[in-house]
């Protein structure tokens, strides 16, 4: 997996030998775009706003501060990954490269496990053949793989935090259709940018926590106990009285999600986004 020890010395050996490796055949995956067809909103849906480029001021007053999520346009075009990153593309520069991979539907589940494999094996398995679900999820790849983290950057909005660049914690999220994010809150800001693919996000305030049902074991406390696409209303009553947002965050896009609100996440193409957790 290549740990950042010695002066990152097996990153540097990496890039080295990545040219020397057998070109692995080609993966040709639809990958979706934003043509695509919208998915239809679940009845009642409060749809999330959406702003192009706002400045600095317009989106702390309006969004930061308040803690309100917004939908965020035009802010990755000029990411080089935009352009560059597909399926095959990650074959050729990461296929050999070893990463944890989530198995099962969500980490909720009893059958839930992870295994380490080739980011190519995870590929042939997962994203060419779907014999089954596999998510790399919540993985810091790009600290793994700096080629690739040459290909984004950090959003600027990121600079009205109160901690330093180094804080932030960059995550990846790649996977085929059908992968879920059980619905949970996190304990930073993040901002969550959609490179290729499509994702259905729910959002429910902090306010509404105690109808949310939240886990009563400490390690699943940030986890709520409904599956919020079909909730069982007779166990978790109180789920009626939650009010939520929801958006289907498409190729280009990023969801501003403030710090403790929760959020469920499915993907309807083959997807990867990237995530940025800052304070």
């Amino acid at each position: 997996m290549g740990a950042a020890v010695l002066d990152n010395a097996l990153a540097r050996l990496v890039r080295v030998l990545q040219p020397h490796l057998p070109r692995a055949e080609r993966r040709e995956v639809a990958t979706g775009s934003a043509e695509s067809a919208r998915a239809d909103p679940a009845p009642g849906t409060v749809e999330l706003p959406h702003l192009r480029c706002p400045s600095l001021e317009h989106f702390r007053d309006n969004y930061l501060i308040p803690q309100k999520p917004v939908v965020l346009e035009g802010i990755i075009d000029h990411w080089p990954c935009m352009k560059k990153w597909s399926v095959d593309y990650f074959c050729q520069v990461a296929g050999c490269r070893t990463v944890p991979v989530e198995l099962g539907a969500r980490y909720t589940d009893e059958e839930w496990s992870q295994k380490l494999m080739t980011v190519g094996d995870f590929i042939d398995r997962y994203i060419v053949n779907k014999n089954s679900l596999g998510y790399l999820a919540q993985h810091q790849l790009f600290d793994q793989i700096p080629e690739l983290k040459e290909d984004i950057s950090i959003p600027d909005y990121c600079c009205l935090g109160e901690g330093e660049e180094d804080d932030i914690t960059i995550n990846a999220w790649f996977g085929p259709e059908g992968t879920i994010s059980p619905l949970h809150q996190d304990p930073q800001q993040n901002f969550l940018a959609q490179v290729f693919g499509r994702k259905y996000i729910r959002l429910y305030s902090p306010q509404d926590s105690e109808n949310l049902y939240p886990h009563e074991s400490h390690i699943l406390h940030n986890t709520s106990q409904v599956d919020v696409e079909d909730p069982d209303l007779d166990k978790f009553p109180n789920f009626r009285k939650a009010a939520f947002q929801s958006c289907i965050l498409m190729p280009g896009q990023v969801l501003f999600i403030p710090v403790k609100y929760w959020h469920y996440v499915r993907s309807l193409d083959i997807s990867f986004s990237v995530s940025f957790w800052w304070s």
